[in-house]
């Protein structure tokens, strides 16, 4: 590993190892082939189905992790799938979810849906990737995975085979006897085979493939973004962009001794590309911790004595967890711990702080994106970490700030706020979508994907992002569509125009919420409407938590509705509930633009107050503020 203390580090790494000599492979199960040879008897992946830290755990080392991985492309090619063909999964975090997502690389084209979105998401997802093969559960208890599967695939007919997976076999002692008794029913009306996952892959061999690996760079996976829309958008993901990934990791974070805890789903390019590709490029033991990760049953009760038992080096968090943790003592030793890698949606201050002080764990951010297979920066691991910014771009990750005001994009200076676009090994350019359409004018310069986040970059080479081009809503790291919450509103009879935006949340960093304009004459209660939200927003994370009535929706002079003025609205909403709530002297008294740092609220004081008694309350949010002059 190298260290990376600042950008001359990036640069010196950079200019040293030109990405096509670097690439250390020109395959997934060429790089994983390697790792098996040089760590046979290291542990690769562990998982535990339940929290507790003596809970019983399996753990596989590279050359068995090596070995099911080779297996299941052998199955997956005996049932039809070739290099252009995808393999969905729609299962939580198991062994077998990450062997299968392997495997499909190796195979064809791997396909990870989320298991929270509704059957006809999933159902959209499958029809667009052409889906041949779909891997998930076997119905199982307190879980209705198979049951949303099984509705999906009736949507899909192009799905020949299922295959499913049975969480049984992690099972010991009573709960072993009880689950086949109280297995609930998945009722099948699909036309294509279901065989045991399990089962079928114990007829094929595990020391060599029975087919010739690819010949060099391919599409190998399908990850959607979003999926609050019928039609998602899907991103297109190259055996290069993975590897990049994979490589970017190894070369600055892990290396074959050290212990990753991600509590991340391995549908999301977090997981499966910084990190399972990272452990796969340097032989890392990586740690799942229960099916649902972070949102598994006693997961935050127990992850400090679980860091204790597995002596975790690397913990991969988000904010919303992290801020679940510092809501429980530190009851284990977490002194192997290195360092606390957070990404997925921006990290309040107040936040990053109290853990650190509570942790003495140092807490690095990062960005990255589906679009451009992850990775884009980070903040340096040896260096300056400066909060509130995404630290420095990677190694061959080019990363332009730039504005169009129609006469084509121009280069933004230093501290210059504009679109983010970047140009690196992960993003295919051209073609990061599956449909043709949806990749139009996504490019600059026909390298640099357009991300719709605006941002800038300061002297030291450090990104900051400021706000959004685009209009999604990120809740907890959760992309969400605002165009589906405002369709559903536009279909109750009494609104007539509706504007969805995020809301600041101190958990959450974003909460989806609404303002509505009623039809001439028309009566009807913001509680009314949230109600008729949970029956029409189809995604219970897309649900509008706050709706507000405005006698007139603000508007441009084309009279589109004007989202600035509604954000400021609820970031003054917001910020001021939680002055008064902590029983704090302040209110806001305009939110405005600045050109550095976006949205920025003003505040004046009304009673006696010290200003860390303020810093306490705004901490806890993303969104600057400043006193007002």
């Amino acid at each position: 590993m190298a260290s990376f203390a600042n950008k001359q580090d990036i640069l010196d790494i950079e200019a040293a190892e030109p990405w096509e000599t670097a690439q250390p492979a020109q395959t997934l199960h060429e790089l994983l082939s390697q790792t098996a040879n040089r760590f046979p008897d290291r542990p690769a992946i562990s998982y535990q189905l339940f929290s507790g830290p003596k809970d019983p755990a399996e753990t596989l080392t590279w050359k068995q992790f090596h070995g099911q991985i080779t297996q299941a492309a052998n199955l997956f090619r005996s049932l039809g799938v070739s290099e252009t063909d995808s393999v969905a999964y729609i299962l939580p975090n198991a062994t077998e979810t990450a062997t299968v997502l392997m495997g499909a690389t190796v195979a064809g084209i791997a396909n990870p849906i989320n298991p929270l979105l509704e059957p006809e998401q999933i159902g959209a997802i499958l029809r667009e990737t052409g889906a041949r093969v779909v891997v998930t559960l076997r119905a199982f208890p307190k879980t209705d995975v198979a049951q949303k599967v099984a509705e999906a695939v009736n949507l899909a007919p192009n799905v020949e085979t299922v295959l499913e997976v049975d969480l049984h076999r992690y099972l010991t002692g009573l709960k072993k006897l009880i689950v086949p008794l109280i297995r609930p029913k998945a009722e099948v009306k699909h036309k294509a085979r279901v065989l045991n996952f399990t089962a079928e892959m114990k007829k094929h061999p595990s020391d060599k493939l029975t087919f010739a690996d690819s010949s060099g760079d391919r599409v190998a996976a399908y990850f959607h973004t979003g999926g609050t829309t019928g039609m998602p958008k899907v991103a297109q993901h190259t055996y290069s962009g993975m590897i990049y990934n994979g490589w970017v990791g190894h070369r600055l974070l892990f290396s074959e001794h050290d212990v990753v805890m991600c509590p991340l789903p391995l549908f999301h390019v977090f997981a499966c590309h910084v990190i399972l590709m990272a452990m796969v490029a340097s032989g890392a033991h990586v740690v799942f911790p229960t099916p649902q990760g972070y949102r598994g049953e006693g997961v935050f009760d127990n992850m400090w004595k679980l860091i204790e038992r597995w002596k975790v080096t690397f913990l991969i968090t988000v904010p919303t967890a992290m801020s679940a943790m510092m809501q429980r003592p530190v009851d284990g030793d977490i002194s192997t711990i290195k360092t606390a890698f957070c990404g997925s949606s921006p990290l309040p201050v107040e936040l990053f702080k109290r853990f650190e002080e509570t942790t003495q764990v140092k807490v690095v951010e990062g960005y990255g994106l589906t679009e451009a297979t992850c990775l884009v920066s980070c903040n340096p691991i040896d260096g300056e970490k400066k909060i509130g910014s995404v630290g420095v771009p990677f190694m061959h990750t080019d990363v332009k700030i730039l504005m169009d005001k129609g006469d084509g994009p121009v280069e933004c200076a230093l501290d210059e706020v504009g679109e983010i676009c970047i140009s690196s090994p992960g993003v295919l350019a051209g073609r990061t979508y599956t449909e043709v359409a949806k990749n139009a004018d996504l490019f600059h310069y026909g390298t640099h994907l357009r991300t719709g986040d605006l941002g800038r970059m300061d002297e030291d080479g450090y990104l900051w992002i400021t706000g959004r081009a685009k209009d999604l809503i990120i809740r907890g790291g959760h992309n969400i569509d605002p165009a589906e919450i405002e369709e559903a509103l536009a279909g109750h009879p009494a609104v007539g125009m509706a504007g969805a935006i995020g809301q600041p949340d101190a958990f959450a960093g974003e909460l989806p919420c609404a303002y509505v304009e009623l039809v001439a004459g028309a009566n009807v209660t913001p509680e009314e409407l949230v109600d008729y939200c949970k029956t029409h927003v189809h995604e219970r994370a897309a649900q509008p938590k706050y709706i507000e009535i405005l006698p007139e929706l603000p508007k441009t002079g084309v009279g589109k509705i004007f989202k600035p003025d509604l954000r400021k609205s609820a970031i003054t909403r917001i910020y001021d509930a939680a002055l008064t709530d902590a029983g704090v002297n302040a209110r806001v008294t305009s939110v405005v633009e600045d050109k550095k740092r976006g949205l920025v609220a003003k505040l004046e004081k009304t009673g006696d107050v010290e200003e860390r008694e303020v810093v306490a309350v705004m901490g806890n949010y993303t969104r600057p503020w400043d006193w007002a002059e």
